[in-house]
Formats: C-alpha cells, sequence, structure tokens
C-alpha cells in the first residue's frame, strides 16, 4: 500500500507541476493565436498525443467499436470539451492577465456543488453557502483589484467569460460522472468529435490561414500537457491511492506554483489583490472539501481547469 501511495504521490504530484505551467502556456501562445487557433491545434496535438498512448498500451482497436457504441454521446461531450469550453477559456485569457484568469477559474469545484443542487437534486449544505460566499469574494477582489466598493471590473466581459469556463467545466464533470466510457477512450472520441467543429469554426470565421511556428508549439504544448497526458497522469495517480482526498489535495499546490511561473516567465507583476483574492478562493475550496456530504462527480483536471 505504501508504495502504491508513493506512486500515486509522484504521478500526482506531474500532473500538478504541468498543469501549474499551462496558465504561462496560454498566455504565450496566445501573443501568435486567436483562441479558436489555440483550440483548434492544441486539440489536434491532445488528439495525436491520445491516439500515441493508446497505440503503445496496444488499444487502438478499442475506439472502433467504442464509437459505434458511443457516438453521439462523444459529439455532445466533444462540442462541450474541448471546443467550447476551451473557445470561452482562452477568451478570458486573452483578455486578462494570466494570474487573474487562473485564480478565477479555480473556483470550479464550488460551481460545480452549486449546479449539482439543480441537476442532481441534491441539498446545499450550510458549509456549501459560506464556501460559496468566501470564494466569490476572491472573484470581486480579483476582478475588481481590490477596489470592491467601486465594483469596477478590470475587465468585465474577461470576467464574464472566466466565470461561465468554470460553469461549462462544472456541467461537463457532472454529466460525465454517468458515462460509460473508459476515460481515456472517452477523452479521445472526444478531441475527434471536437476538432472538425474547431476547424469549421475557424473556417467559418476567417481563422485558418498561416500561423507562427510559437504558436504551433505553444499550441503542441497546451494539447499535451494541459489537455492530453497529464489527464493520463491523473487519472494513474487517482487509480493508484487508496485515499482520493491525498491526492486531490495536491490540487491546492497549482494555483500558487502557476503564480510564480506567471511571474517569472510572463513577467506579470503579482498583485496583492490577486493574493488575497486566491488566498479567499483556496479557502472557500478548503471549508468546502470539510463538508461530510461525498460529491457525486470528481473532475480529473486542475485547470478548467487549471
Amino acid at each position: 500500500m505504501l508504495k502504491s501511495q508513493s506512486k500515486a504521490y509522484a504521478y500526482g504530484l506531474a500532473a500538478v507541476l504541468a498543469w501549474s505551467t499551462v496558465a504561462s502556456a496560454f498566455k504565450i501562445s496566445l501573443a501568435h493565436l486567436s483562441p479558436a487557433q489555440l483550440v483548434l491545434y492544441a486539440s489536434a496535438a491532445s488528439l495525436f498525443c491520445l491516439l500515441g498512448l493508446l497505440a503503445v498500451q496496444g488499444r487502438l482497436p478499442e475506439l472502433l467499436p467504442a464509437l459505434r457504441r458511443h457516438w453521439r454521446g462523444s459529439l455532445i461531450f466533444g462540442a462541450v470539451n474541448p471546443a467550447l469550453y476551451y473557445l470561452i477559456l482562452f477568451q478570458a485569457y486573452a483578455l486578462l492577465p494570466a494570474q487573474e484568469a487562473q485564480a478565477i477559474n479555480y473556483t470550479w469545484a464550488l460551481t460545480m456543488s452549486l449546479l449539482a443542487v439543480p441537476l442532481l437534486k441534491q441539498k446545499l449544505q450550510r458549509r456549501d453557502i459560506a464556501a460559496a460566499l468566501v470564494c466569490y469574494l476572491g472573484v470581486l477582489v480579483i476582478g475588481t483589484r481590490g477596489q470592491l466598493l467601486q465594483l469596477h471590473f478590470s475587465d468585465s466581459q474577461g470576467v464574464a467569460l472566466a466565470l461561465a469556463s468554470t460553469l461549462l467545466w462544472a456541467a461537463y464533470w457532472i454529466f460525465n460522472a454517468r458515462d460509460a466510457r473508459d476515460p481515456v477512450i472517452g477523452l479521445t472520441l472526444n478531441f475527434a468529435f471536437s476538432l472538425p467543429l474547431s476547424l469549421a469554426w475557424c473556417a467559418y470565421s476567417g481563422q485558418l490561414g498561416a500561423v507562427a511556428w510559437q504558436g504551433l508549439a505553444g499550441a503542441a504544448y497546451v494539447g499535451a500537457f494541459e489537455m492530453g497526458f497529464t489527464f493520463v497522469l491523473w487519472l494513474t495517480a487517482m487509480k493508484l491511492t487508496p485515499s482520493t482526498a491525498r491526492i486531490a489535495n495536491l490540487i491546492f499546490l497549482s494555483p500558487l506554483l502557476s503564480l510564480a511561473l506567471i511571474h517569472f516567465i510572463i513577467g506579470e507583476a503579482i498583485l496583492p489583490s490577486t493574493l488575497i483574492g486566491l488566498g479567499l478562493i483556496l479557502s472557500g475550496l478548503a471549508l468546502q472539501k470539510l463538508a461530510p456530504r461525498a460529491r457525486s462527480a470528481t473532475p480529473l483536471s486542475a485547470d478548467g481547469g487549471t
């Protein structure tokens, strides 16, 4: 059991470290690509990575039977994630500083608990209400850069898109909890269906022109480490651990590491309002985790998810 837990920590930490880099990768890539282009090329890279992984595992023959059984669900899931979710998320990153977008995006866990009330008919606990107040106070602090009384957002559209991405991500994982597909097979099919949708949108909006190699390199990194291999690392950690909570708690390291990378790689000066707001968000999430009620759906990504 100890050996299994050690392996779980290793896989979990590797996933968290990878996810900690993606906010910086988003901003670097968006300097050369539009949000729609980044979704397209990152999705292609992720699909290639997942197909390669299945090939190494000798599981490619499983795709066709799964496609025949689950093509409708794969189309719907793929349209939501990655196509629509990442389009909204990347637009938020294009409008906001990376530190603000990634901090707001961490409220997805709370959003999922709130959505579980109407969607899964779960009861809202007092701790959930308290956690919501603390988390969204943190969002207000970040969005207004500490000017709470004026309620003047640094970029209201960017904040709205960042919050909308958490809503979409949470809803996706709530419904994904009922998905009968193998996780890696299901994710591969999602990307296979979403790729032509993203391609069609880029063609319709005139965004299929030549792009800089830096953008393609950034998209390849995002596809591999945000959408592809890191998901498998996290899934492996969750399977190996005898205590899911121990691995899940590693997620709290990601936003702090991400802020450090945003500062040193992107060069953003980390605002005091971001630190205070992120502290409130993480406190709210910690308070939520104290709730005795078990959650019915647990996302496998830290970003989005990030």
